[in-house]
């Protein structure tokens, strides 16, 4: 499954067997940012 990150606009290719991806298929209100994106915000807010 092609996935693109909401933040950066970078495509990524997920499993289409792990739970993201499926969580993704089936509840289109559920967004994907990539790892450094997901990273950057979780550090900025955890401060």
């Amino acid at each position: 499954m092609r996935v693109k990150c909401v933040l950066c606009d970078k495509i990524d290719k997920l499993d289409d067997q792990l739970p993201l991806a499926k969580r993704l298929r089936n509840r289109p209100i559920h967004t994907y940012m990539c790892d450094t994106c997901y990273e950057r915000i979780k550090d900025r807010t955890e401060t």
